[in-house]
């Protein structure tokens, strides 16, 4: 797995929040070329949408899927960019939306979640057993990481020896501990513009399901653990928030990883903490290599170079140009 390059922020960039923000709202080169719809159904009744860029000769190249965050989507700027990046040095790319992400509410009845790993398990399997593929990275960020080294770690010595790696961005190992950062006063803006948006996911589902789901609960609904709480525990199968955090994180199963795993998550990121990366769980493993530059904030890394602007995309390309 690659030893990153050594991240200079930007000058102007010397906190996680101004990273943070500035990797959301910087503009990028996201011109797209043709995309395949791919529907992937992962299991009955439920179907999950990607968008696709092949190369012609698409089985003797590496294929990245990439997996988006909480509130984002296959659209999100960083899923683009890195994609753009990743085609251009030849690879093939799976722009993965989770259940309900990107405009696909009504391809399932059920919310997501993150501990949904089976979801891309799914995902994998097929690409390998019937697209063909032999090379396969998956690349996560936030809660797409959680999903991503969940999985890694589910299947253990038995991953296809087509996945040649996982690559996660800013993941969020510990959901307990994320959620609890997430209610500090300086996060509120954060945790608003996640309720927002997931507040109008309960609306949408309401519309298509109308049995299933019920809004006057929004009412009560202030933070990202009341969400989990009133819909995401009772609707996954979980006891509570507390139980769908312990049974969801990824630091459980990160022990049992064995494909080449890199961790990029910056020491100042604001909302998901850097401290369980400090575990035994993810130091001890031989397969994880984690690089921890002191800034760069959430799934952001806006570099002062401008040839590689976005460094954790850049990175993601070199290990697809490596693979």
């Amino acid at each position: 797995m690659l030893a990153a390059r050594p991240f200079r922020p930007h000058p102007l960039l010397r906190n996680g929040h101004a990273q943070t923000l500035a990797g959301w709202a910087w503009p990028r080169r996201l011109r797209d070329g043709p995309d395949e719809i791919r529907l992937f159904e992962v299991e009955p009744g439920v179907r999950l949408l990607a968008r696709c860029r092949w190369h012609e000769d698409s089985t003797a190249r590496a294929t990245l899927v990439l997996v988006h965050g909480l509130g984002g989507s296959a659209d999100s700027s960083y899923v683009r960019g890195a994609a753009r990046l990743a085609y251009g040095v030849g690879a093939n790319v799976v722009r993965l939306n989770q259940r309900n992400c990107g405009g696909t509410e009504h391809l399932t009845p059920t919310l997501y979640h993150s501990g949904m790993s089976g979801d891309l398990a799914a995902v994998v399997r097929e690409l390998v057993g019937r697209d063909g593929l032999s090379r396969v990275l998956v690349a996560s960020f936030s809660m797409g990481g959680n999903l991503a080294l969940k999985m890694a770690g589910e299947m253990g010595e038995e991953a296809p020896p087509a996945l040649l790696g996982i690559c996660a961005v800013s993941p969020a190992l510990d959901l307990s501990e994320t959620t609890r950062n997430l209610e500090l006063p300086q996060n509120r803006l954060y945790q608003r513009s996640f309720v927002r948006s997931l507040r109008r996911l309960v609306e949408r589902k309401k519309e298509l399901y109308p049995g299933l789901y019920d809004v006057r609960k929004l009412d009560r609904l202030r933070t990202v653990r009341d969400f989990d709480e009133l819909y995401t525990a009772p609707h996954g199968g979980f006891a509570s928030a507390g139980d769908y955090y312990a049974r969801a994180s990824a630091i459980r199963f990160v022990p049992r990883i064995r494909v080449p795993t890199l961790v990029i998550h910056a020491r100042d990121d604001p909302l998901v903490p850097f401290g369980p990366l400090l575990r035994p769980e993810v130091s001890s493993n031989p397969s994880v290599v984690t690089a921890a530059p002191p800034r760069g904030g959430h799934v952001a890394f806006v570099s002062a170079k401008k040839r590689e602007r976005f460094w954790a995309e850049e990175r993601l390309a070199e290990l697809c140009h490596l693979l």
